[in-house]
């Protein structure tokens, strides 16, 4: 099963950006993240949809 939530961290990876261009992007509205605890998780679905272009 493909995980639904990825770290700050991993989505950078995944995106080949830095976390402050991730930062940017969650306050543009083109990641969605979700609170677990005291973690700050983005949608992999939000990922997706940011590559596909399809914001």
């Amino acid at each position: 099963m493909e995980p639904l939530l990825v770290s700050i961290n991993e989505a950078a990876k995944a995106l080949n950006l830095g976390r402050s261009s991730i930062y940017e992007l969650i306050k543009q509205d083109k990641l969605d993240t979700r609170k677990m605890g005291r973690r700050r998780m983005v949608t992999t679905a939000s990922i997706r949809r940011l590559v596909d272009g399809e914001e």
